[in-house]
């Protein structure tokens, strides 16, 4: 199932969230401060090409706090609408829930992604 989920899930959405991870990643990499901004926006872009089979771990501290406010300033709204507008539009559906679920998760990771994992 994880397999077809994936194929499933890079033709009705997960190429637009991922190439938005991307995006967001390439344009955090063009200052030095941002590279470790910008390789976590890649990690999390693997995470939105293919999402299922995967699971997010949560945790992080004082500094994943701070990291995060910047980010939910500069990027991280932004990406959250992007993953709720094609949820809503998905679950209009109901083959189309299981991965307008998989996109309100990544709308979760894009409003804090610092302090968090991919298993």
């Amino acid at each position: 199932m994880g397999c077809l989920g994936n194929v499933l899930w890079f033709l009705c959405g997960g190429f637009l969230g991922g190439l938005g991870w991307t995006l967001a990643g390439c344009l955090w990499c063009i200052t030095v401060i941002g590279i470790p901004v910008g390789m976590q926006c890649f990690k999390i872009a693997g995470l939105a090409f293919f999402p299922f089979g995967k699971e997010v771990v949560y945790g992080g501290g004082t500094m994943s706090f701070l990291v995060n406010m910047v980010w939910l300033a500069v990027s991280g709204i932004y990406l959250a609408a992007e993953h709720t507008v094609f949820g809503c539009i998905l679950c209009v559906t109901i083959v189309g829930i299981p991965f307008g679920i998989q996109h309100f998760k990544l709308a979760k990771l894009a409003l804090m992604p610092f302090g968090s994992d991919v298993i």
